[in-house]
């Protein structure tokens, strides 16, 4: 079944470019368009898209809290958000990942990333681009707790395996590079990755990545 995409930006020509690239795409269907959040709101239930790419500054309703609404705790609904933004430092993009965001992808990437972007979101593959979501969590600590806080209880249902596979996925990387690290199989990474997000309740490997610094397990700039 083709992935049913919902495109979010309050600009018409970028909605338009997108939607050429997309449906070129015999395994991707736009099933519709809206020009800020709230609108969004409205397409997504009525559409019940798979993905929907965002973009964060629109009126009305920007793309932080239209992605909080749609993907952000206590929401179970299909439809994961694929974040779209100018600059690929942009302070919003953090807060954007904290509601729910799936991954981002900066608006100048080539037609053939936002093509894969949006397959891979659709398969539950959260963290685009590893490198980058550290660098946003690195640049913007302050955003951060400062990690004095007590470890949460959460962390204790964890192995020391799982821990050692959630502070690699914190530091942004890939399944391949996590096997490397660790000498086991990339399919035994996988497995482990699925488990941390089972017990600690967490959407997708971006969730899991805030989760860690904001439980103070990583540390904004630790190697």
């Amino acid at each position: 079944m083709a992935i049913r995409v919902l495109l979010v930006d309050d600009q018409p020509l970028l909605r338009t470019g997108f939607r050429m690239i997309l449906e070129a795409e015999q395994d991707i269907a736009v099933v519709g368009e809206a020009g800020d959040g709230l609108q969004a709101l409205d397409q997504v239930r009525a559409l019940q898209p798979d993905v929907v790419l965002m973009d964060i500054r629109m009126p009305r309703m920007d793309g932080v809290e239209a992605t909080r609404q749609i993907a952000g705790p206590g929401r179970d609904g299909p439809a994961k958000v694929l974040v779209l933004t100018t600059f690929d430092l942009d302070e919003y993009v953090v807060e954007a990942l904290r509601a729910g965001a799936s991954g981002f992808l900066l608006k100048d990437a080539p037609a053939n990333e936002l093509v894969q972007a949006i397959r891979v979101v659709a398969a539950g593959e959260a963290l685009l681009a590893p490198s980058i979501t550290r660098r946003l969590l690195d640049k913007y600590a302050g955003h951060l707790p400062s990690g004095d806080d007590p470890v949460p209880d959460t962390l204790h249902t964890l192995t020391e395996r799982e821990v050692e596979v959630l502070k690699l996925v914190a530091r942004g990387l890939s399944n391949a590079e996590i096997a490397a690290d660790l000498f086991v199989s990339e399919t035994t990474v996988k497995t482990h990755v699925g488990h941390v997000l089972t017990k600690l309740g967490l959407r997708d490997r971006v969730q899991a990545a805030v989760y860690a610094y904001e439980s103070g397990l990583v540390r904004p700039g630790a190697q």
